[in-house]
């Protein structure tokens, strides 16, 4: 049913009045009184006979509304009944991790009874290369098989590319290759020759995982540095590119001052890239430009005044220019400022340079600093450090596994 107009008997006079119902699914209705005198109370009970069989659903109201909105809400048996339902048309995937993902990966797992985590022995030999070995490679056969990765550091690529192309050759249902940072992102221009863009580079490496049985490799990455770069990809792979605002967009709801929310882009490249995603909160953009042999952060467009700013960007590394972006704000008149980046790089400890505002002095410091699990040595360094907050990428991570 998606939406009709029935006779209700109104508890106030007992005779029938208009009542909308909405369902965008067999478990979830909603009602709208076309006349709010017809709802006095919460004590409502209806029986659902649309169904395959009758069933008792309990009213909720939403008060204080005109016209009056009301909520029917399934028994517990049919919630049970549509939950073991879902499962069983869920896709199961056989999740692998490197050793650095692992705390993802449970969270990822905890996401889904339909995800199962699977083991690798990452040894070495005397000599320090890999000798690793997947755990039941037989049991993998016929199975949706994905793998998370983190290529933090050169020296841990290569063997999980090992790994990467071992996989799809077990005979496996689909490949799935979730890298939630791409790391190369920032070296993908050529500025002279000689300049080697290792962007292209992994993205070829990348393009060239073996077929499964089901098709091309499947490949996640959040929130890719340089959009062309997701041109880079063969036709070998699919490439499927997420991002983290998401996550963003629902904190920002949570907050107490969600209603006075402005976005700051600290240069033009990050507001190409996420403006569409932000664009109903008011904006503000920051420009660098150069003074000599220095590069100073100004105020391009917008009004910071009185407001909770919150700086975003897709990564960062030293962090000088997010610094230089609060102090402008602040100097605009800026209530607070906080930031938010999917990937918190933060090469030689540099999220030390930034401190907690203590309690709304804008110049000092952040609100917040919001950054996502997609760099799992960074949150291991900034976890229960002000101003910092994790935002998991797990349930998106969860919910792209099931596509």
């Amino acid at each position: 049913m998606s939406a009709a107009a029935v006779p209700f008997p109104s508890p106030t006079t007992g005779k029938s009045v208009g009542l909308n119902i909405h369902s965008s699914s067999p478990s979830s209705l909603s009602f709208r009184f076309l006349d709010p005198r017809c709802f006095a109370s919460n004590g409502i009970r209806c029986d659902v006979r649309n169904l395959a069989s009758p069933q008792r659903w309990t009213v909720d109201c939403v008060s204080d509304s005109d016209p009056i909105h009301i909520i029917l809400k399934p028994p517990s048996s049919s919630l049970t009944m549509t939950t073991s339902s879902s499962l069983k048309n869920a896709k199961r995937v056989c999740l692998f991790y490197c050793n650095e993902m692992k705390s993802l990966a449970e969270r990822i797992a905890s996401e889904s009874d339909a995800i199962e985590l699977r083991n690798i022995s990452w040894r070495t030999f005397e000599d320090g290369f890999p000798n690793l070995f997947i755990s039941n490679a037989h049991g993998i056969r016929g199975q949706h098989v994905a793998f998370l990765a983190s290529f933090s550091s050169p020296g841990v690529i290569f063997e999980q590319l090992s790994v990467i192309y071992a996989l799809p050759k077990l005979f496996v249902s689909s490949f799935t290759l979730v890298l939630p940072f791409f790391p190369t992102g920032t070296s993908e221009r050529i500025e002279e020759e000689g300049d080697i863009a290792t962007a292209f580079t992994l993205s070829r490496i990348l393009s060239n995982v073996p077929i499964s049985s089901g098709g091309p490799t499947s490949l996640v990455i959040f929130d890719i540095h340089a959009l062309q770069e997701r041109f880079y990809f063969g036709d070998n792979v699919l490439s499927c590119f997420e991002s983290g605002i998401p996550l963003l967009k629902n904190r920002l709801q949570q907050l107490p001052d969600s209603d006075n929310i402005s976005i700051a882009f600290p240069d033009d490249g990050a507001w190409k890239r996420f403006h569409k995603q932000l664009q109903h909160f008011p904006t503000i953009v920051c420009a660098k430009v150069r003074e000599g042999d220095q590069r100073i952060v100004r105020l391009k467009e917008g009004d910071p005044k009185g407001r909770h700013v919150v700086i975003v960007d897709d990564l960062v590394q030293s962090g000088g220019t997010l610094i230089e972006c609060q102090k402008v704000l602040a100097k605009h008149g800026a209530a607070k400022v906080s930031a938010y980046v999917t990937h918190g790089i933060f090469p030689n400890r540099s999220f030390e340079r930034f401190e907690p505002d203590n309690g709304g002095s804008p110049e000092n410091g952040l609100s917040y600093f919001w950054i996502t699990d997609s760099c799992p040595e960074t949150v291991k360094e900034v976890k229960n450090r002000a101003p910092f907050e994790v935002l998991s990428l797990a349930a998106s991570i969860a919910a792209t596994l099931q596509i």
